[in-house]
């Protein structure tokens, strides 16, 4: 189909013009009206991205279903996706209907939340599909103005707060990326991402205010990146602004936040950082593999201590990224292979337990941990599902959450045994903190006379659960699903890295001699 890249890519923006032009009112039949628009874009988007996946050739490992054309000022517009980014774009697409379904109890300026939930869709397939540089920033950074607008307006009491904290944050990450950007261009004479995988940025050694730059314009290119891919992830130590802004966003917010946007970090690291600047990665690999183990050590440690449900889930997310940023530094087959699968698993598993707190929350109004206890006695279904999640997020195999994990620590054993063996311990740390969680809101005797009349999950939060609970199984049991699409691909640039980083070494040697 031509232009499929494109039209699943704007049509959730279309609806969102189309009900910011035409739906008028706040009354109950608009409210309804705005949600069923959303809903029905939402799911037609993601039949379109299926036909991209049936259409996508496993054995190529270049970029697939390219749309190409003049855009302004001299810039081209290009779309394109490959074995990493098809899936990103299945992961985002197969979760906003869920999303939106999670909304359907929003009141306040119903309109206004579907259309910032839509574009933002658009803005985060943009950036999975984007082959362009400007292309990828201006979708990149758009994204930051729906999520602020959704924490800012539907979020929490301490809502103006979270929302400035996360939009300033990743906001100013990107800035050095702009100048990193503007500096490729003038090295490569392009803005083509395909292109500029191909060029061989500068790695000689030289000295800047009297420093030594070990791999030259890579190292400078891939710290300037870095900026802005370890906030959005985020990495420890910047990763402070995702508790606020998970704590203050509404559900739905979480989820994305969760689910999708997180992983527009790990997924620069590896389209632009490991690809482009294989020199630069190499040389700062060892601090971003120690970064990495701090990470997962250190959140799993604050979540032990925490009172508010989503705060905890927010500090596991952080510590599962870090076995993303492990994997994909350890630059080899299963390192990448891992990460990636940790990505998409995670969405799965963090995108439902922040539905599962949402649950509870919508009936008592509160996330304290101690305003719980005992809800397995009025609960049964939510106890059981929670309790899925719950395993999952801890790694338990038969999960999709044990593959990814399990193949970032083989692939780190094999590069440094100190950094797997401090990242294995948060393996350890995450099952006291999900458990200690899962024990102190579900299990017990129901004592406390606030929950005696809590119900069960209804048919609707059971329709939600049910597809996030049939990938998570899925993948735990047969993860090939993924790694046989991802495979080719990151064979691929696996290679590509390792003859840059032997041709670069080349080069220094007949230099020096």
């Amino acid at each position: 189909m031509d232009n499929i890249l494109s039209i699943t890519t704007f049509m959730p923006a279309l609806a969102a013009l189309i009900l910011a032009v035409f739906l008028r009112g706040e009354d109950e039949a608009a409210q309804r009206n705005a949600k069923w628009v959303a809903m029905a874009t939402t799911v037609i988007t993601f039949i379109a991205s299926l036909f991209i996946l049936f259409e996508f050739d496993r054995g190529d490992t270049g970029f697939q279903m390219v749309e190409q054309g003049e855009w302004i000022m001299g810039l081209t517009y290009k779309m394109g996706v490959d074995g990493i980014s098809v899936l990103f774009v299945m992961l985002t697409t197969f979760m906003m209907p869920l999303v939106i379904a999670a909304s359907w109890s929003v009141t306040d300026r119903v309109k206004e939340y579907m259309i910032a939930f839509l574009l933002l869709e658009t803005l985060m397939l943009g950036v999975f599909m984007a082959l362009d540089l400007v292309l990828f920033y201006l979708f990149f950074e758009a994204g930051l103005i729906p999520m602020f607008l959704i924490i800012g307006i539907w979020g929490g009491a301490n809502r103006i707060y979270a929302s400035f904290k996360f939009f300033l944050y990743t906001f100013l990450g990107s800035v050095l990326m702009l100048v990193a950007m503007v500096a490729m261009y003038s090295d490569a004479g392009t803005t083509d991402i395909e292109a500029l995988l191909n060029h061989q940025f500068g790695s000689e050694t030289f000295s800047l205010l009297g420093i030594q730059i070990v791999g030259g314009m890579q190292t400078l290119l891939f710290l300037a990146f870095f900026a802005s891919f370890a906030v959005k992830m985020p990495m420890w130590p910047v990763h402070t602004w995702l508790p606020d802004a998970h704590v203050q966003a509404p559900t739905a917010g979480s989820v994305v936040l969760a689910a999708i946007l997180l992983k527009l970090g790990g997924y620069g690291f590896i389209r632009f950082s490991f690809s482009m600047f294989p020199v630069g990665s190499d040389v700062m690999a060892p601090l971003v593999l120690w970064m990495s183990a701090i990470a997962i050590v250190y959140t799993s440690l604050v979540a032990l201590v925490q009172d508010d449900m989503k705060k905890l889930i927010a500090y596991s997310s952080v510590a599962h990224m870090g076995f993303v940023t492990m994997g994909i530094f350890a630059a080899n087959q299963q390192g990448l292979d891992g990460a990636i699968f940790q990505m998409l698993s995670h969405g799965f598993i963090s995108g439902a337990l922040f539905l599962c707190v949402g649950v509870i929350y919508d009936r008592m109004h509160t996330r304290e941990i101690d305003a719980y206890g005992g809800l397995v006695n009025r609960m049964p279904a939510y106890a059981l599902i929670f309790m899925l999640f719950t395993m999952a997020n801890v790694g338990l195999p038969g999960t999709s959450g044990f593959v990814g994990e399990f193949l970032t620590l083989m692939a780190v054993f094999q590069v440094n045994t100190w950094v797997a063996a401090v990242a294995t311990t948060g393996v350890i740390f995450s099952a006291a903190y999900a458990l200690w969680l899962y024990r102190r809101v579900v299990m017990g005797d129901l004592i406390k006379e606030s929950l005696k009349s809590i119900t069960d999950m209804t048919r609707r939060e059971k329709a939600i659960f049910a597809p996030l609970v049939v990938m998570t199984l899925l993948l735990g049991m047969y993860p090939a699903l993924i790694l046989d699409i991802i495979g080719p691909s990151v064979a691929a640039l696996v290679n590509n890295y390792d003859t840059a980083l032997a041709a670069a070494e080349a080069a220094t040697m007949i230099a020096e001699n």
